[in-house]
């Protein structure tokens, strides 16, 4: 096992390598950046009113630049209406995750709760300043 220190190319290294557990979990049912939008979805359900609203919230928080074709394609696809998730979107989110949850859940196992709250506040603020660089 390699010893990168801590910074971008480990967090990096770190996200390519759990994406790729994401990606064979949904692997035929939705792409990654499918699962992301309906993510945001579900998690911004009470506050969108619109297709091009939730464009919005996935570009600003994912930085995919087909938002809007992301948003379309589900909507297509009878996953998400008006913005929103349908409930076949979110009886599928619901089904993924658990099965996201359990190929991850080894990842996790052992690792005590202080450390992944460290690593939590860490990578938040990483991510929150990382955020804020770009809009500049």
């Amino acid at each position: 096992m390699s010893s990168t220190p801590f910074g971008p190319q480990l967090i990096g290294e770190t996200e390519k390598t759990l994406n790729a557990v994401l990606r064979r979990t949904l692997s035929g049912r939705l792409t990654e950046p499918e699962w992301v939008t309906l993510r945001v979805a579900l998690q911004e359900d009470a506050e969108v009113r619109s297709a091009r609203e939730l464009a919005d919230r996935v570009a600003e928080r994912a930085w995919f630049e087909d938002a809007i074709g992301l948003v379309e394609r589900l909507t297509e696809s009878g996953l998400l209406a008006d913005g929103r998730p349908t409930e076949a979107g979110r009886s599928l989110v619901a089904e993924l995750q658990s099965s996201v949850a359990a190929d991850a859940g080894p990842i996790f196992q052992g690792l005590s709760p202080d450390d992944l709250a460290i690593a939590g506040r860490v990578l938040t603020v990483v991510r929150d300043r990382a955020r804020e660089l770009l809009t500049q």
